[in-house]
């Protein structure tokens, strides 16, 4: 049985739930069909991943810069990763594996298992970094010493055995700072409430969002997520209740050509509303989320296709194997980019990324002399 705080107002109250609903059903539908025709569709989605992603640390309290998340993710940091940076990744992983799968995946038992053990997992289509990296502006970073090799080997053969001894050294002192482990199966007391049996509230949950069949979409994703927060199924998921949410509206074909930034439309919401004792208020409350994700995700997506657009018009005269065409599109798909990251995606030295991110003129963000990084906006 459901806690009380879970269950649906009966009857619901209509009355007040009319209009925000009839707004949020039409915002997510202009949006839907404005990206199912956009060329910029696939940039879109990339970069509101990442918005998204931070927006959820923001709603928990913590601050996460969205370039060192998406330096982060591509595996170029300029420093040891935070932890709310790292939690910030795994809300990134897990709405990349949503908007990747079949719509209903989410929503299934096997899909529901696979999200709740991502946390700390390795993602192998976006690996996590386990070591912070250096993006190099410049030309490519080398080695400050290079041996000698002897042609017979000799030299090589030594230094490798010095390798394997430091590394094997390592190895040692890591493991003796490292914790021990706890036994597989279990938790971490210290971490987890041992008590929360999450199988029980899971169980709970999807029992309330199957009563939501035949109610429009948009409703039955703010039943589904203020469900969550009342049953809190998981105890370490930041963000995947509006996750689900917005694979719920995706399940019931209201989004076709996107996943809903619902993290983002909710810091458009005060949190009075959102944390309100009267459950009509959280409903509607979560239909304003709904509304306000579609409405600025709207905004962004016309400004970013008007920035695609004078980008383009400085291709006039390139010729035709120039590399400017696939550096825009690049640009338009990330909020930043480093001169590392446009080198890997288009196969050229740093040093020349950093001549073809001259010739457009892109705006510098960070303001350093090194580790910079670039945006259209």
């Amino acid at each position: 049985m459901p806690p009380l705080s879970a269950r649906l107002p009966d009857p619901l109250p209509w009355r007040e739930l009319a209009r925000p609903l009839a707004r949020a059903e039409d915002a997510l539908a202009r949006l839907d069909e404005r990206l199912r025709t956009s060329p910029i569709r696939d940039g879109w989605i990339a970069r509101t991943h990442f918005a998204d992603a931070v927006a959820a640390l923001w709603l928990e309290g913590e601050l996460v810069h969205i370039e060192d998340l998406v330096l982060h993710d591509a595996g170029m940091d300029i420093r040891a990763p935070t932890h709310e940076l790292t939690r910030a990744h795994t809300v990134l992983r897990a709405r990349r594996r949503i908007a990747d799968a079949a719509p209903g995946w989410a929503l299934s038992p096997t899909g529901l298992e696979a999200l709740r053990r991502r946390a700390g997992e390795s993602d192998p289509k976006h690996p996590q970094v386990e070591y912070p990296k250096l993006d190099y502006d410049g030309d490519e970073a080398k080695p400050a010493f290079e041996p000698p090799l002897a042609e017979n080997g000799e030299f090589a053969e030594l230094f490798a055995s010095v390798d394997a001894a430091i590394a094997q050294a390592d190895r040692t002192l890591a493991s003796e700072r490292r914790p021990p482990a706890a036994p597989a199966g279990e938790r971490d007391p210290l971490v987890y409430d041992l008590d929360w049996d999450e199988d029980a509230r899971l169980v709970q949950w999807r029992a309330i969002v199957d009563e939501t069949r035949n109610m429009p979409p948009t409703l039955a994703a703010a039943i589904a997520h203020e469900a969550w927060s009342a049953i809190e199924p998981l105890q370490r998921a930041p963000g995947l209740g509006r996750l689900l949410a917005a694979a719920v509206l995706r399940d019931r074909d209201k989004t076709r050509a996107h996943l809903p930034c619902l993290a983002e439309g909710a810091k458009a919401v005060p949190r009075e509303r959102r944390r309100a004792r009267d459950t009509t208020t959280r409903l509607v409350a979560e239909l304003e989320t709904i509304a306000a994700a579609a409405e600025e995700g709207l905004k962004q997506h016309d400004r970013w296709l008007l920035a695609r657009t004078l980008l383009i018009r400085k291709l006039d005269g390139r010729r035709s194997t120039s590399r400017l065409p696939q550096l825009i599109e690049f640009v338009i798909s990330r909020p930043l980019v480093s001169a590392g990251m446009i080198g890997k995606a288009l196969g050229i030295t740093p040093r020349a990324a950093q001549n073809l991110v001259a010739e457009l003129a892109l705006r510098e963000a960070t303001g350093r002399g090194r580790y910079r990084a670039w945006g259209v906006l």
